[in-house]
């Protein structure tokens, strides 16, 4: 499953290099890919996580490297989508920041459950919510800060494409994210992290 990984990380991320947008855009997008595959490598002797978990972080790293190419509000896929739907928008970046708080979400599960950092599941939920709502709010900060500093450079990067609320609403998909996260994967997760416990 290792070199599987490899392989398809690897090769999206050529693929994205390759002619994206632009290359500023192409490496604010796909900086957060580079860094997970730096920490993953560092802990992966050390701290090896489930392959749940592994498969999650390589589909956010490969949503992140699609948005790197075209710029999130350029994606063909939810042009697509947006035509046959009527939307005012293409909504590519709501996915990338439902996987904001889906994928971070499952990783913060695995680490406090197998460090055993909050032993009560309602609170290490409520912990787990909390977390990747802060997360996506510290995104959105990074993002204001990129834009202040670089002026029109950052509009692939905000990708805001006019609608006012593009803020708020990117928070709330993340926080949906972790919620069905929890809800929908945490049983699963259960199972696969009992190999740790025996």
């Amino acid at each position: 499953m290792k070199y599987l990984w490899l392989f398809v990380f690897f090769g999206v991320l050529i693929w994205s290099a390759v002619n994206p947008h632009d290359y500023f855009t192409w490496f604010l997008e796909v900086l957060p890919a580079l860094a997970g595959f730096v920490v993953l490598s560092l802990t992966y002797e050390t701290f090896r996580l489930t392959s749940l978990l592994y498969t999650l972080i390589l589909i956010h790293c490969i949503i992140l490297m699609i948005g790197g190419h075209y710029t999130y509000a350029e994606v063909p896929l939810f042009d697509t989508i947006k035509e046959l739907f009527h939307q005012t928008r293409n909504n590519y970046d709501k996915l990338g920041h439902l996987a904001q708080g889906f994928i971070p979400a499952m990783i913060a599960r695995e680490i406090l459950i197998r460090k055993e950092i909050i032993p009560y599941p309602a609170w290490r939920n409520f912990f787990i919510v909390c977390f990747c709502f802060s997360l996506a709010a510290l995104y959105e900060v990074i993002e204001w800060l990129v834009a202040v500093c670089t002026g029109t450079q950052a509009e692939a990067f905000l990708g805001t494409q006019g609608y006012i609320w593009d803020t708020q609403s990117d928070m709330a998909f993340a926080l949906l994210g972790s919620i069905l996260a929890l809800l929908i994967l945490g049983r699963y997760h259960d199972k696969q992290l009992k190999k740790f416990f025996e």
